[in-house]
């Protein structure tokens, strides 16, 4: 087959689309909401809350849509994989409902909006199909469907798809859609614009502080005194003993844009058996393509150099699809919680005024619409979450059994990463890195990790991760240190790529740690 990967990872979605750049907050302001996070949740928010009349600034850590919404599948969609059958049995057939309602709230809202305002976004209505090719899956696509009549979900079981290949069964959702998300993006963003709303990039907000009201504190002291905070920044930077840290991990997952002899031209699809393969055209200058996700495991946590996880991507996409060209290869993270429903309201029951949305569970299209217009209905209408969709509060009550077993099995698993990464060296020695590549080894009693870039120049950091004390681990696939207990990661030089870390790692410089490099 020869080796079709790009040697660099880069998203398709951010490099066909040109976005306007922000300066940097460097003074105090004042506003009626301060929005954390220019993503589809943050950008959604700023659009609903500016035509209320609210005065709306929106603070990005990196550049505006340079997040997980510009590297992700981009489905338009209610339908989340085998789900429904699951949350019936977890949390009963009315919680059920209201999850697929507030879903389907927020696909029509996208429909709506990009109708109303024109937006060129390539835009299509296409089903959606989870499939399988198991004989022993079938029974699970059986009562997916058997879900699906009883939360009143139109949708029904095939024997045959478009796919080009061989399926057992598969489960179709009907009417829904996909888009370009940077191009819906950057017409929200110019709406919000309009509305007058400030936007500030590499401002990296740290902390919340209370006096009468909240202000938002970034990393070089400004501050933004405001009446409501709105943490869209994919992990809340500002836990407020929320205890977010225990409840829920880091996932990462892995994509690649094939050009194809046998394609698709219609309908989405997603696998019932792991590991996951989510399928879906992606249209380019009149040509069809094919965008093939999949490879899902805890951030930082993975027993090989990531870059066999594209590889298992580029095998699939031979197999099925006689694969002739990778146009594209780009990984992308999020949050799972305990129960796998996103967490979406108030930070804590007695900080009303300060809300999180997080735990999207890599459908953030849909999940991420519906946090705007749910913090968007608390704050304009000054209520809490309406009970009809209390089953995303962050305080909500859930059934302890599942939850409980989940609690302890997450952070059992933080804990062996902390323990392991204080005691377990791998000592290589750093002469013998090659032009990018990285080792961990020790200097003294400190665990160091070393990259060698193209250029053959050592840089050296502090493996401990600044958030709560993890040790790092590397990720050649995409040049990074990554953190396997909540999912921090950082560039080569120690800097911030994701939260929920704030500070950068130490450098090291090798003569002060006692070596000879």
């Amino acid at each position: 087959m020869g080796n079709k990967l790009p040697s660099t990872s880069k998203s398709y979605w951010q490099e066909s689309v040109t976005l306007q750049q922000f300066e940097p907050l460097t003074e105090d302001k004042k506003y009626d909401i301060c929005i954390v996070g220019a993503g589809i949740s943050g950008l959604t928010s700023a659009f609903l809350l500016s035509q209320h009349g609210f005065s709306v600034c929106v603070l990005e850590a990196d550049r505006v849509v340079s997040g997980t919404t510009s590297l992700t599948t981009a489905k338009i969609t209610a339908q989340h994989g085998l789900f429904y059958h699951q949350m019936i049995e977890q949390f009963g057939i009315e919680n059920a409902k209201q999850y697929y309602g507030a879903n389907k709230r927020a696909q029509l809202f996208i429909e709506e909006v990009i109708q109303k305002y024109n937006i060129s976004c390539q835009f299509e209505r296409a089903d959606a199909y989870i499939y399988t090719e198991l004989t022993e899956k079938e029974d699970d696509i059986e009562r997916e469907e058997e879900a699906y009549k009883r939360i009143g979900i139109k949708g029904k079981i095939i024997n045959e798809s478009p796919l080009p290949y061989t399926i057992k069964k598969a489960l179709k959702m009907e009417n829904q859609a996909h888009f370009h998300p940077v191009l819906y993006s950057k017409a929200l963003l110019q709406i919000c614009e309009d509305n007058g709303v400030d936007f500030y990039e590499q401002t990296r907000a740290t902390n919340v502080e209370y006096n009468k009201h909240p202000s938002v504190i970034t990393e070089n002291g400004n501050r933004i005194l405001c009446r409501y905070v709105v943490q869209a920044s994919q992990y809340p930077f500002y836990d407020g003993l929320g205890y977010f840290p225990t409840r829920m991990y880091a996932s990462r997952s892995y994509a690649i844009l094939i050009k194809a002899d046998k394609t698709i031209k219609e309908g989405m699809y997603v696998t019932a058996e792991n590991p996951v393969r989510s399928i879906r055209p992606v249209t380019i200058d009149d040509e069809d393509m094919l965008l093939i996700v999949g490879e899902s495991h805890k951030t930082g946590q993975t027993n090989d150099t990531m870059i066999k996880h594209f590889k298992a991507l580029e095998n699939f996409s031979e197999e099925k699809f006689a694969a002739s060209e990778i146009l594209y290869r780009w990984s992308a993270q999020d949050y799972v919680t305990l129960d796998n429903i996103p967490y979406i309201g108030p930070v804590t029951k007695h900080q009303k005024n300060v809300f999180v949305a997080t735990g999207f569970k890599k459908w953030g299209i849909t999940t991420g619409t519906n946090a705007a217009l749910l913090i968007s209905d608390c704050i304009t209408n000054d209520l809490n979450i309406k009970e009809g969709t209390s089953i995303f509060l962050p305080s909500r009550d859930a059934k302890l059994t599942p939850t409980v077993e989940k609690l302890i099995t997450v952070n059992l698993d933080v804990a062996k990463h902390l323990v392991k990464g204080k005691v377990t060296l791998n000592k290589q020695e750093i002469d013998t890195l090659k032009n990018d590549e990285a080792c961990i080894t020790s200097i003294g009693l400190n665990r160091i990790g070393v990259y060698k870039d193209s250029n053959g120049k050592l840089h050296g950091v502090d493996t401990t991760c600044t958030h709560l004390g993890c040790e790092v681990n590397w990720n050649q696939a995409e040049t990074s240190w990554d953190c396997p207990c909540h999912g921090s990661r950082f560039d080569y030089e120690g800097a911030v790529i994701q939260g929920p870390a704030v500070k950068p790692l130490e450098k090291v410089t090798f003569e002060e740690k006692g070596g000879n490099h």
